[in-house]
């Protein structure tokens, strides 16, 4: 197979999403285009949050923030709200959702092209979560934790072993829309890396994907 063939093939893979049709998938609101906070008020007040109130998040909120991590926002599919290295799109975006309106508690992957969540797990699995993460109690009190993962070959399948970079690169712009839409929101979040990555991987059944980013995300206390 060419190289042209492959990266076409592994933007198709991207595509499609990588949860099997048989789970259950919800949509997920329309996002809000223009919000009532300046991009510069959001920068100025993001500030890390380990501490959250105990109040569910709405199943919109969820959405606004998943939409600002990858959501499309070009005709076609191929634009999205991070950048990307030869828009090819590494990235692939999981939920630890404990309580969230309108949302059973589960694990869940964010599919981009239909905005929306595919189920792969029911059930509250913060705890589990927390294991993983250096037992930051933040994942457990959290309503939801964002799981941010790559898929290497994607990126590297152009640009060889400098693709990596690019992906780590990729990560950063995705967590600080994160970050900029909870503020934005009203929310709080904070970005971890102490994780067990072996675990990550077993917990969302994804070896061949590396976790990069854990951002736990509620409402400021």
């Amino acid at each position: 197979m060419n190289k042209t063939i492959l990266i076409l093939s592994l933007i198709s893979f991207t595509f499609s999403g990588i949860a099997s049709g048989e789970n259950e998938v919800i949509p997920l609101p329309e996002p809000i285009k223009d919000g009532g906070v300046s991009l510069e008020k959001a920068i100025s007040i993001r500030r890390s949050t380990r501490a959250f109130k105990d109040e569910p998040l709405t199943i919109e909120e969820v959405g606004q923030l998943l939409w600002a991590a990858q959501g499309i926002t070009g005709e076609g599919g191929f634009k999205r709200a991070a950048p990307s290295a030869g828009a090819l799109y590494p990235m692939e975006v999981y939920v630890v959702a404990g309580e969230v309106e309108d949302l059973p508690a589960g694990l869940y992957h964010y599919n981009v092209q239909e905005h929306a969540l595919e189920q792969m797990r029911e059930g509250d699995p913060r705890t589990e979560f927390e294991k993983v993460t250096v037992n930051q109690g933040m994942v457990t009190d959290a309503p939801i934790t964002i799981i941010l993962t790559a898929v290497y070959e994607r990126t590297t399948v152009k640009y060889g072993d400098r693709g990596i970079k690019y992906v780590w690169i990729e990560a950063g712009h995705i967590g600080q829309n994160i970050c900029l839409q909870a503020e934005a929101l009203g929310l709080g979040t904070t970005t971890i890396g102490a994780f067990r990555d072996d675990k990550i991987k077993e917990l969302l059944e994804r070896e061949k994907e590396e976790p990069l980013y854990v951002l736990p995300v509620g409402v400021k206390p």
